[in-house]
């Protein structure tokens, strides 16, 4: 076992034989994020969030999900980032992680439960979703900025799957990562949830002072969402590269803040959804 993938016994089938083998298989286990912060002049502990998850990075993927839900605004706010409560029987995972914050730090724990509403609960209209997210801040992205080339962008998925160990163990796993304008991965993540793997890239980049990173770009290696390109817009990036589909209100998203959305990067090929003139 390593820490993102666990051995099992399984029986390989192929054509009439069938043998029993091992197989490796991802790592799939709760964290819950925990928030030390004050409210009404008294230190608060608040549980925020609990995602399913592939261990590893974790504080990056808590202090990545608490910024791009706007809970924080830097890493300044951050006071400290540990592992709680006892470890996971089977793989000695840590599953709780808390975030204690500095004081003085305001928290609105009710945005972050009405922007979980807006986008999870059926008959709210895109819009909404528009909106809530000017509200906490989101800004769009000047077209004057940083520009990519077409041979960089389509360099980006080899060397986005060069990078996923764990993927070429499991098959099981989504990736994600930050790129330069050379086509350099800056911060590259992988997870058994493509947000969760978005999350670890922007916590990293928050951790290193690299934020707002309005000189680099996203690429994911599934369909990009409205949910991965509000933490796109959230993180200040200017592009956002898909190995698949974009959906209607991912779009929506990438015209309404100027964000250029690629899709379907794959070979020498690829579609581009919005703000085309980054792409040179």
């Amino acid at each position: 076992m390593s820490g993102s993938s666990l051995a099992t016994a399984i029986q390989r089938i192929s054509g009439a034989s069938q043998q029993p083998s091992d197989d490796l298989v991802a790592i799939e286990e709760p964290l819950e994020i925990r928030l030390g912060h004050e409210s009404g002049g008294r230190r608060e502990d608040s549980s925020v969030s609990i995602t399913m998850r592939t261990p590893g990075s974790d504080a990056e993927l808590a202090i990545g999900f608490l910024y791009t839900e706007a809970i924080i605004k830097s890493a300044a706010d951050i006071a400290l980032v540990k592992h709680c409560g006892p470890p996971a029987p089977d793989t000695g995972s840590h599953n709780v992680i808390r975030v204690e914050l500095e004081p003085g730090v305001d928290v609105d724990l009710e945005r972050l439960r009405r922007h979980f509403y807006t986008t999870s609960s059926c008959g709210v209209c895109g819009k909404t979703s528009l909106d809530a997210l000017r509200t906490c801040g989101a800004a769009d992205q000047p077209l004057t900025t940083t520009r990519f080339s077409k041979a960089v962008l389509t360099a980006l998925p080899d060397r986005l799957r060069a990078a996923q160990k764990t993927f070429a163990q499991t098959g099981g796993l989504h990736a994600a990562a930050a790129f330069d304008t050379n086509g350099k991965l800056v911060a590259c993540h992988e997870d058994i949830g493509r947000h969760n793997a978005v999350d670890k890239v922007i916590g990293e980049l928050l951790s290193r002072g690299l934020l707002p990173a309005t000189d680099l770009g996203l690429i994911v290696s599934g369909r990009a969402s409205f949910e991965l390109l509000q933490k796109a817009v959230m993180a200040g990036m200017p592009v956002l590269a898909a190995v698949s589909a974009p959906s209607s209100l991912a779009v929506d998203l990438a015209r309404e803040f100027n964000v250029t959305l690629i899709g379907f990067l794959r070979g020498d090929t690829f579609n581009i959804y919005s703000a085309e003139e980054r792409i040179v």
